[in-house]
């Protein structure tokens, strides 16, 4: 009482009540935050956690669900079906049994202690006992991403084209078209994807989709070909396959058909092995001699770099800025003279130049006898070339050798503006063994070949 009368007892009064709002403010915000905390813990303990690229498809009735992953999905992609197995199916789903708040639903779970099965303090704290009356067990189903995007990727790599350009010709010195041009098309992933999605959430669609995909033009239409122009041969490169084997010059016609009537855009820098493509048994190849490492040894198109070799000389008469090139390891007699050829292997060595012309360079092929010959036909800006060469610097006993030669090239008002020096150096052939084989000779001679070149051929090859 004689707090209460003093000043002292005022203060302490007057303390106390701002104490007093001050724990009611306090037990009013207590009460948001478990509030927030209630709703917090419903999210975390009531839905499962999903990665943001996941497809959620929530709960579904197993019922609905099972029937999905128990049968083949047929997808069809530019008219063309193609099987997706149960199993690859399976693989996208990620499952999961739950114990779920339903406030529609009475449990007729036994053992009700939801929370004792989350092993969280909070949920004891947060989840009120009235609730677990309303308990259920459900399958939560999720789409792995990563899983999904990797079958469709894997898919896309067997489905999608790419456009082709129609292809050329000079006839009777006017261009004409002998390979039309066609469509290129592409899987759309990411809508296939949602096509995919829709298709599991729904237990009534049938087993069967189209999957939605881009079309993309070529660069040059069928309908374009009249408005091309070609002025002028540009350059020729030859080379002579003399002595070549049977599968060796199937292998050289199979590549040359590769580029026969090809443009190269201007501006364009030539790729040998982007258009020349795959070279296995199923593009048509047959295996062959191949330089690789220190042996040489037969694979699957032996003889392509006299395709290569025949469209670098071609390059380099028409003035064009070589990119890329590489010599043989040793020399190669089907590459004389020395120095001017171009090995290739995929993916690398590649051979590489670009069309700094001012329209399309047209490429035509033909072989005369066993001579191929590369023709580069395009619009003349009057540019001149100008060979030195090929010379031999050194050559050895054992069949190295070192050779250079350069290109020259001149504008219309006769000024050098390029000058490039191509330097060999070949090792002994010696370091590069044959095997010893002889099932893939010629027993008789070709169309087309002199009685001298079938006399050389059968000499070098000790055939009677």
């Amino acid at each position: 009482m004689f707090l209460f009368k003093t000043g002292m007892g005022h203060a302490t009064h007057s303390c106390f009540l701002v104490a007093l709002r001050l724990f009611l403010v306090y037990c009013k915000s207590m009460k948001a935050l478990i509030s927030i905390a209630i709703f917090l813990a419903g999210l975390f303990f009531f839905a499962p956690v999903t990665l943001a690229s996941d497809f959620d498809l929530g709960f579904l009735a197993e019922n609905t669900f099972e029937a999905k992953l128990n049968s083949n999905l047929l997808v069809n992609v530019f008219g063309t079906t193609y099987t997706v197995p149960q199993a690859e199916i399976a693989s996208w789903i990620t499952q999961r049994n739950l114990t779920a708040y339903d406030p529609s639903y009475r449990s007729e779970i036994e053992n009700t202690h939801f929370c004792l099965t989350q092993k969280s303090l909070l949920c004891t704290l947060t989840f009120s006992s009235r609730k677990e009356n309303h308990l259920r067990r459900k399958t939560f189903v999720k789409i792995d991403a990563s899983k999904l995007t990797a079958s469709l990727t894997n898919l896309a790599q067997k489905v999608n084209r790419d456009p082709v350009d129609a292809r050329l010709k000079i006839e009777d010195g006017k261009v004409a078209v002998f390979s039309l041009s066609e469509k290129g098309f592409a899987l759309d992933e990411q809508k296939s994807a949602e096509k995919i999605r829709t298709y599991l959430e729904n237990p009534s669609a049938p087993d069967s989709l189209d999957l939605p995909y881009i079309e993309t033009e070529p660069d040059v239409l069928t309908a374009t070909a009249d408005n091309m122009h070609f002025d002028a041969l540009l350059g020729e490169g030859r080379s002579n396959f003399r002595g070549s084997t049977k599968n060796r010059i199937w292998n050289i016609k199979v590549a040359t058909e590769r580029f026969n009537g090809l443009l190269i855009k201007p501006n364009e820098e030539f790729s040998f092995v982007r258009v020349l493509g795959e070279v296995d048994g199923e593009h048509g190849y047959l295996p062959e001699l191949v330089i690789k490492k220190d042996k040489t040894e037969p694979e699957f198109g032996g003889g392509i770099c006299q395709v290569s070799t025949t469209t670098f000389r071609a390059a380099i008469y028409s003035g064009l800025l070589i990119t890329a090139r590489q010599n043989h390891a040793y020399p190669v007699s089907y590459y004389n003279p020395q120095g001017m050829d171009s090995t290739v292997y995929i993916p690398r060595p590649d051979l590489r130049f670009k069309n700094d012309t001012p329209g399309y360079i047209l490429i035509q092929t033909k072989t005369e006898g066993t001579e191929l010959i590369f023709q580069f036909y395009g619009v003349s800006d009057g540019r001149t070339t100008k060979v030195l060469g090929p010379t031999v610097l050194e050559k050895n006993p054992d069949g190295s050798m070192k050779t250079t030669f350069t290109q020259e090239v001149y504008d219309k008002n006769n000024a050098l503006t390029r000058e490039m020096t191509f330097k060999s150096n070949y090792d002994s052939p010696d370091k590069y063994p044959h095997p010893a084989t002889s099932s893939d000779l010629l027993s008789e001679k070709p169309k087309g070949w002199s009685d001298h070149e079938w006399s050389v051929y059968k000499k070098a090859h000790n055939l009677p």
